[in-house]
């Protein structure tokens, strides 16, 4: 029997004390994002989103709360030699920055504080722009939601949990 594979991803909406949250551009798609990304093997989450947020903006950070856990449940055909990407598994953190400066990287070509009602206006992903809003509706309650981004968004289940 060969074992299921799930890409684990964490993201971190990352808040300063002026209520400003952290975007990044990505240098592949031009879109602007929340710091985060897939968590390398022997790596554990809050370990791996630490990491992601430093290579995408320059920014130290140390975690706060996690907010929410979502399952991508699309497949879809990938490229570069990888036939099928898989279920992806994601975890969002709250998260405070500590040090470091604004900063870009090989996947991203500008880091910026926006204030939390700019950031809608920049953020386009619906995937992305579902989570920001459950991230701002944190009551307490982990949200779950299961979704698929292609061929087009889809929402397919949300609660608290």
């Amino acid at each position: 029997m060969q074992m299921p594979v799930h890409i684990v991803a964490a993201l971190g909406f990352v808040e300063n004390d002026q209520e400003e949250i952290l975007v990044v551009k990505e240098r592949r798609s031009g879109k602007w994002v929340f710091p985060g990304g897939q968590v390398e093997v022997g790596e554990n989450l809050m370990d791996g989103i630490i990491r992601e947020v430093k290579e995408e903006s320059g920014i130290d950070v140390e975690i706060s709360h996690l907010t929410s856990i979502y399952s991508n449940t699309g497949t879809y055909e990938g490229h570069s030699g990888v036939k099928i990407v898989p279920t992806k598994v994601m975890f969002d953190f709250v998260c405070k920055p500590v040090g470091g400066g604004l900063a870009t990287s090989d996947e991203t070509s500008d880091s910026r504080w926006v204030s939390k009602e700019e950031v809608l206006d920049m953020v386009s992903d619906p995937a992305l722009r579902i989570r920001y809003q459950a991230y701002l509706d944190y009551n307490g309650n982990i949200n779950y939601m299961d979704y698929i981004t292609r061929p087009q968004f889809e929402l397919k289940l949300k609660r608290n949990v």
